[in-house]
């Protein structure tokens, strides 16, 4: 009996069940959150004594399978550290579980407490601390000129042992008193008293941050290890002979991403354009006045003008016109403006329901003959109804609401924020159409007419084009703007350099780098299986060295970015987006040398990404981080697993790649093929060890980011819990070869492909179909990209089936002694 138990708690098929349920009952707490709260998720699934015993069921299969496996006698440290780091920090988990306290003290300016409110279920009771903590200060630090908060801390009394001792707590700023760890969480609206999180886990923390140190140390292992499963793989690809394939699927997909927009033009829009052109080089100085943006960040014109043309009419460019020269000229001739059609309509149910142009609408046409609004109505109803509730068509007309309330500000002279105002706490500048009573004296009489002024001499240089009058008045404002801002950073140099980053359109280049070498690359890999002549190793050299340019111009961009934002840019769905991209071509020159089409793979890749990121719902503003995001763990965590991504995406296409190449192999060429899906099969195995290794790193930096700021590591985020997924079905891949019946090179390169599901799931689905607290690729017009996601899904499907079909009607023996090589390495 002892020997059957055992035999079944040892068995590779015993724990890839056991991973399965485990995935599958973390995916569904995640929808039981949705629909019935956090609180029920926890006691029905995270914190059940079922679910407690089914990781201790996955601890002891572990442990079994070390045994059986050997891992010690064959010198596999990293696979053995990983697995028992993971052990480590479950029971680090269990402690914090049982042990740990954690409650709320909430303070008044002035106010000490040494009583803390810990919830248990729907009770809460007060806990006492042996130690008094009283508030001194609370202050709550915005942006310039926003309602966004900056920072926020407390400054606070902490009487302690007979002492006292006096410290600062904020975000990302923990105060540690007898194990008692302070974070700042939350405050009163009227801002007179803070609310401050209190943690005390001092045995759960040291055991878990053991756990993850053993974890980095078994994860590098994994991969630098001589004994290694990445280095087997790396020695048995030099064996082969490297070569490359490709696929018309991949260049449909390349012509179909490189497709040109049609711009639309009118005669009478030409007309406009010709008759009332700024001068481009008043434009460019306009285009350079400092501005504060509705968020608060310091930003040259020529960003406002291209966010405002962006918004209304979703193009860079009006006929010939740049941003700039739009601006000032709608500013200048608001009356005639008011009649071009510059609002482009997306909703053609919109456009008939309420009489409009199929495309472009003007600012009048959206009034009816009594000067009515037309959307009011419905607008209002919309805004009413529940966000789940919301139809598309109501949010495809929030969406013109909210550009027709943007051309009707600009009419007004409003969100441009070009005064500054001496003295002002918090640094607020102010629009020619706000209230300027604020202004006194000589500043009072400046700010009022100014503009105004300004704006006169641009309308009489546009019929003379003489322009010195309005480049003077426009210097004046300028002159203003130095001598009265304060707190702020409006610089020549900075504004400059985020002018010359609109300007360049860096990753609108890169798209079109990416897409167009990475399609010629393929070509070449394709020819190159059936010729190996010299020519094409120089061509294919060629090519890749203007990859690697295009890289560097990626790189570049992003670079500037940091400089202009002054964070790392990965902190929104556009942001995220472009570093994807740029990961997954660092990925691909990762493994150029060993596979040519992995190269061209991940080039392709990274274009169509940039596309994305590209399309008119994604927004590539800049705004300021709030106080939680400013950290130098999230800049780690999320640069290490949005890496992950580009790796699996390799991975995903290297396997769509196989399985098109058994769908299309034949007797003639079936040693040849045959080779080819080996080598691709390799390199798909190595991207995917380093695509995990980098997620479970990214995954766990975010945990420690999470205790750092706010005392827990954990918080079963659906986020959180769908990156915890990705872990978990990617290890299953990888496990896979343990189970012979199971593995093979379809079966392998196939569940690569599906495993991407997760990826996506954790990147945008979460953001769709659950809510979570905090996300990356967060996007609320996000389920515009689903119907193409699912479209793909079905032909990957259906390829997969196919290919299937081929590769078991062939019963292909070569194969199979490939697949023997690899089991248990």
């Amino acid at each position: 009996m002892k020997s059957v138990i055992l035999r079944y708690l040892s068995s590779p098929v015993t724990g890839l069940i056991l991973m399965v349920v485990y995935a599958l009952g973390l995916a569904v707490a995640t929808f039981i959150e949705k629909q019935l709260g956090t609180e029920t998720a926890k006691e029905w699934v995270y914190y059940s004594p079922v679910f407690i015993f089914w990781q201790f069921l996955m601890v002891v299969n572990f442990l079994a399978m070390a045994g059986k496996y050997q891992l010690v006698r064959r010198k596999k440290w990293g696979a053995l550290l990983t697995h028992l780091a993971f052990i480590v920090i479950l029971g680090g988990a269990m402690c914090s579980h049982v042990f740990s306290e954690e409650g709320l003290l909430h303070l008044r300016e002035g106010e000490s407490s040494n009583q803390i409110a810990v919830r248990a279920g729907d009770k809460t009771y007060f806990h006492t601390l042996p130690f008094q903590v009283e508030l001194v200060k609370f202050t709550l630090t915005r942006y310039p000129g926003s309602a966004s908060p900056s920072s926020f801390e407390s400054e606070v009394l902490v009487h302690v042992d007979g002492e006292t001792r006096r410290e600062l707590i904020f975000m990302n700023n923990v105060l540690d008193v007898k194990g008692y760890r302070f974070y700042q969480a939350s405050y009163d609206k009227d801002e007179q008293g803070t609310i401050l999180s209190v943690n005390r886990d001092v045995a759960g923390r040291n055991i878990t941050y053991a756990g993850y140190i053993l974890l980095a140390l078994g994860l590098l292992l994994c991969i630098v290890g001589p004994h290694s499963r990445f280095m087997y793989l790396s020695r048995q690809l030099k064996d082969m002979r490297s070569a490359g394939v490709t696929t018309l699927l991949l260049i449909g997909l390349l012509s179909i991403s490189a497709g040109m927009k049609a711009e639309e033009k009118s005669m009478d829009l030409n007309k406009v354009v010709q008759q009332f052109v700024v001068s481009p080089e008043h434009a460019a100085a306009f285009g350079a006045l400092p501005v504060q943006s509705e968020n608060g960040r310091m930003i040259p014109m020529n960003t406002f003008s291209s966010e405002v043309l962006r918004k209304l009419h979703k193009e860079d460019t009006f006929g010939k016109l740049n941003s700039d020269q739009f601006l000032l000229s709608l500013l200048a001739m608001p009356d005639m403006w008011m009649r071009v059609p510059l609002i482009r309509l997306s909703d053609k149910e919109i456009s008939a329901h309420y009489g409009l142009p199929d495309k472009s609408c003007s600012y009048l046409q959206v009034f009816d003959d009594r000067g009515a609004y037309k959307f009011q109505a419905d607008v209002e109803k919309a805004y009413a109804k529940m966000p789940n509730e919301r139809t598309r068509f109501d949010k495809d007309l929030m969406k013109l609401d909210e550009q027709v309330n943007i051309l009707y500000q600009v009419f007004n002279y409003q969100r441009i924020h070009i005064f500054p105002k001496e003295g002002d706490p918090n640094h607020k500048w102010y629009a020619p159409g706000d209230d300027l009573s604020v202004y006194s004296g000589k500043d009072s009489l400046f700010v009022s007419r100014i503009f105004l002024w300004y704006l006169g001499e641009v309308q009489s240089a546009l019929k003379t084009q003489d322009w010195s009058k309005a480049d003077e008045v426009l210097g004046m404002i300028e002159t203003y703007q130095q001598a009265k801002s304060q707190g702020v950073d409006i610089s020549p140099k900075k504004m400059q350099a985020e002018i010359k980053y609109n300007q360049m359109n860096i990753f609108r280049q890169c798209k079109i780098g990416y897409l167009v070498t990475g399609g010629l690359l393929l070509i070449v890999a394709f020819v190159a299986m059936f010729n190996e002549k010299r020519k094409l190793n120089t061509l294919f050299l060629l090519l890749a060295g203007l990859v690697v340019a295009v890289f560097g111009f990626h790189t570049y961009g992003m670079g500037v970015r940091w400089y202009i934002a002054g964070y790392a840019p990965w902190s929104n769905s556009y942001e995220t987006m472009v570093y994807v991209a740029w990961a997954t071509v660092a990925a691909g020159l990762l493994f150029a040398r060993r596979s040519r089409i992995t190269m061209a793979l991940a080039t392709l890749f990274a274009g169509i990404i940039l596309f994305v990121s590209g399309l008119n719902w994604m927004d590539p503003e800049i705004s300021p981080l709030v106080p939680v995001l400013k950290s130098p763990w999230l800049m780690f965590h999320v640069a290490v697993i949005v890496a992950a991504y580009g790796f699996f995406g390799i991975c995903c296409l290297l396997g769509i790649t196989n399985l098109v190449i058994m769908a299309l192999m034949r007797n003639k060429n079936q040693e040849q093929m045959l080779l080819r899906i080996r080598e691709l099969t390799v390199v798909n195995e190595m991207a995917l060890l380093v695509g995990l290794a980098l997620m479970t790193i990214g995954t766990f930096l975010g945990a420690v980011w999470a205790n750092e700021s706010w005392g827990r590591y954990w918080g079963w985020d659906p986020k959180e819990t769908w990156a915890l997924i990705t872990m978990i079905i990617y290890a299953l891949v990888e496990h896979l070869r343990l189970v012979r019946k199971w593995y093979n090179l379809w079966s392998f390169n196939f569940s690569s492909v599906m495993a991407f599901c997760s990826v996506l799931m954790t990147f945008f689905g979460v953001n769709y179909f659950l809510s979570g607290m905090h996300s990356y690729g967060e996007n609320d017009q996000v389920n515009g990209i689903f119907m193409y996601i699912f479209v793909v899904i079905v032909v990957v499907i259906i390829l997969s089936v196919i290919a299937y079909w081929k590769y078991m009607r062939r019963k292909i023996i070569a194969e199979d002694n490939f697949t023997s090589n690899n089991l248990n390495r």
